[in-house]
């Protein structure tokens, strides 16, 4: 059985900490041992106890990809566990560490989009990061082609990249009764119908289109509602506020399911940062087309004119007329919605994500 260490310098759950959570519950527990190192505090720690998994707190790695503590303390957790592979997401500090200790197989993530600065992708650039690269790494999961797209762009040897799109447990179909539980929730009135978002409130999510659009459709019979929150939350309040919007601000829930569940269309407005998004994967769970930007990897997931339509970023008119277009022409929603849901079966599900990140893990073994 190979001993594996995920390591983990997210406080909160985002999308890194989601597919180790994911990961958790549909690993092949007679091939794999699985240890998961988080910062001290952790808000992943309670969920990664309700799912038996061992965990470690670690000092000195809460949000810093780098840190010397960092290094000092996972070396002494590496060396107590004496793990097969160190699967990191983000943690520089944890891939160091691990080849200090002399890990054969150490595997990093990357879990967002971005465009490389131009100093990244400089001849020198380029150089300093395949040597990065081929001292602390011997493979690489992108869990998105466009995620995979800007580290060749940045000098990474394409056959150290495996694509690996993310994967999620279905979303749990609500009664009839629980519908209108969670409709009067968020205050959706008879015949109205929900657009929603859910996304952390900082700038690169487009929230600002987000509320533009609800405002060129506004009267229209359509709620649109954000859910989430952030360092950005206060401005686009305000931007709401001055734009007169009627776009309603859930904050944080714990169970984004339920409006997802009771939401005509998921949309995504990013321009920044993401990859495979975890809430357009929840909502094809359950059949719910999605309008989103055509940033990053919202194309891998969303096939324009398939399972939802794609906007340019920042063009609230054109996600105005696509969500338009698509809410109201019955024949094409129920279309889409088969399509979402077959789409979600053939591709994203927790259990071919598990076994995906396995063939990496198994890479190269004879």
């Amino acid at each position: 059985m190979k001993k594996v260490l995920n390591i983990i310098s997210d406080h909160n759950i985002g999308g890194a900490g989601k597919c180790v959570l994911i990961y958790s519950e549909h690993y092949n527990k007679e091939k794999f041992q699985l240890f998961v190192a988080v910062p001290k505090g952790s808000k992943l720690i309670p969920e990664l106890l309700k799912r038996n998994v061992n965990y470690y707190e670690v000092e000195g790695i809460a949000d810093k990809s780098l840190s010397l503590k960092g290094i000092f303390q996972l070396k002494k957790l590496i060396k107590t566990l004496r793990p097969d592979i160190v699967h990191t997401h983000a943690s520089m500090s944890g891939r160091i560490a691990a080849k200090l200790c002399g890990v054969k197989k150490i595997i990093y993530t990357l879990h967002c989009v971005y465009e490389p600065s131009n100093l990244m992708k400089s001849f020198v650039g380029k150089i300093l990061n395949k040597i990065v690269s081929s001292l602390f790494s011997t493979d690489i999961i992108a869990v998105a082609h466009a995620a995979a797209d800007n580290l060749i762009k940045v000098g990474i040897n394409p056959d150290k990249i495996n694509v690996v799109l993310n994967g999620i447990t279905p979303l749990k179909t609500l009664s009839d009764e629980e519908i209108i539980t969670q409709r009067n929730r968020f205050g959706l009135k008879e015949g109205e119908k929900a657009v929603s978002i859910i996304a952390r409130l900082e700038p690169v999510k487009g929230h600002k289109t987000f509320i533009d659009c609800a405002n060129i459709l506004k009267g229209k019979g359509i709620k649109f509602i954000i859910a989430g929150n952030g360092s950005y939350e206060a401005e686009i309040k305000e931007y709401a506020k001055e734009t007169n919007s009627d776009v309603i601000f859930t904050g944080f829930i714990s169970d984004p399911g339920n409006l997802i569940a009771i939401s005509s269309l998921s949309a995504n407005a990013s321009y920044g940062t993401e990859a495979t998004s975890i809430s357009l994967l929840e909502g094809m769970s359950l059949g719910v087309p999605a309008v989103v930007s055509n940033y990053g990897g919202n194309p891998g997931v969303i096939k324009d004119g398939i399972n939802g339509y794609l906007f340019p970023i920042h063009n609230a008119e054109i996600m105005a007329e696509k969500i338009e277009k698509l809410i109201f022409d019955e024949k094409m929603y129920l279309s889409m919605k088969e399509n979402s849901l077959k789409i979600f079966n053939d591709t994203f599900t927790a259990e071919k994500y598990a076994e995906n990140i396995e063939k990496v893990y198994d890479r190269g073994d004879k």
